[in-house]
């Protein structure tokens, strides 16, 4: 899809072509629609964002929950989103062994215990070794600075979906 017929489409066509750029949150395309026209998919992305940044912070943190745990049990089970599972698999998380499996579960488990929410990395670009790097930097983070982290990450997850959307 264009740019241009993204912005033609009807509001309620609009709002669910975006509906999975942010994790289960169509509520952020829902809230950029009465914006348009946009000159690019730079500027929706900013503008997607910016509707992100101005949101409650229940909202925020929503958001983030509604994020799954790498290579966690919904990826074993297939519960993941498109969208999710093609960005894992590019990771190599879908072919972990029993060892790593267990590394990655046990880290998920001592974020989600220490945030309240799931690990979240933009994970194209990385492999197992980086994100379980980051996993381990990160966790030492203040819940504050993680939040934003996290924010910042799923921006660039979302500019990655947008790209793959619209040409």
């Amino acid at each position: 899809m264009k740019i241009d017929e993204l912005n033609q489409c009807a509001d309620a066509e609009f709002a669910s072509t975006l509906a999975t750029i942010f994790e289960h949150s169509p509520w952020v395309g829902e809230a950029v629609c009465g914006l348009r026209p946009f000159s690019s998919t730079e500027d929706l992305h900013k503008n997607m964002c910016r509707a992100v940044d101005k949101a409650s912070c229940d909202l925020q943190l929503a958001l983030i929950k509604a994020h799954p745990d790498l290579a966690g049990k919904a990826a074993l089970s297939g519960e993941l989103t498109q969208e999710s599972t093609s960005e894992q698999a590019g990771a190599g998380l879908d072919r972990l062994n029993a060892e790593e499996f267990e590394i990655f579960h046990q880290l998920n488990d001592q974020y989600q215990s220490r945030f309240g929410f799931p690990f979240i990395i933009a994970v194209k670009g990385h492999d197992k070794h980086s994100i379980l790097e980051a996993f381990k930097t990160r966790i030492k983070n203040s819940t504050e600075v993680e939040k934003q982290t996290a924010l910042e990450q799923i921006y660039k997850i979302a500019g990655f979906r947008l790209n793959d959307l619209i040409i």
